[in-house]
């Protein structure tokens, strides 16, 4: 087992709270994709000490997603729409494991991936997966969009009130008219 990380390998650095617990993740850029790399250890396995099939689900994810937003000129977000992933072999403690995307087609709003996810070099899983690109906000965007929201909470307030205002009044002069007959 050798701690060594392939050449052209760096320290992966956008982050997420899912993939703290896997660190150190590597990546290297290619003209075309994002490839994620790491060096796998004991807290990436399963209860029968197999590399769990759950990171390599999350890690073809993150590279197909990162690869996509590479292929579509950077665009900042995107959500996942479905994703699939055939296990063809497996992996052991101390095998370096690089998931290799392949962008296969994207549009404005929707990019398709696939991947290979191999062990030492040897394919033990591909993947595919359906990305949709998330709409940026400006902040004057988000802040109208906050006022709109509050302007119909108000509008919806206002209309409470009218409404319970007529009900009082009515009660009112329910109680003045049961008053004056009696």
């Amino acid at each position: 087992m050798t701690e060594d990380i392939p050449e052209g390998f760096e320290r992966h650095t956008r982050r997420s709270p899912l993939t703290d617990p896997l660190e150190p993740l590597y990546s290297k850029r290619t003209d075309k994709a994002v490839i994620i790399g790491l060096r796998l250890a004991k807290p990436h396995t399963n209860g029968r000490g197999l590399i769990h099939g759950g990171l390599l689900a999350a890690l073809a994810d993150n590279a197909m997603g990162h690869s996509c937003a590479h292929a579509m000129g950077g665009v900042s977000s995107l959500v996942t729409i479905s994703l699939a992933i055939d296990f063809v072999g497996a992996a052991e403690v101390g095998q370096w494991l690089a998931v290799e995307s392949d962008v296969v087609k994207t549009g404005r709003t929707i990019c398709f991936a696939q991947s290979l996810i191999k062990a030492d070099g040897a394919v033990i899983a591909r993947a595919n997966a359906t990305f949709r690109v998330v709409p940026q906000y400006t902040e004057l965007e988000r802040e109208a969009s906050s006022l709109t929201r509050e302007i119909a909470l108000l509008n919806d307030q206002n209309t409470l009130d009218r409404d319970l205002l007529l009900q009082l009044q009515e009660a009112s002069d329910l109680m003045k008219s049961a008053d004056s007959s009696s």
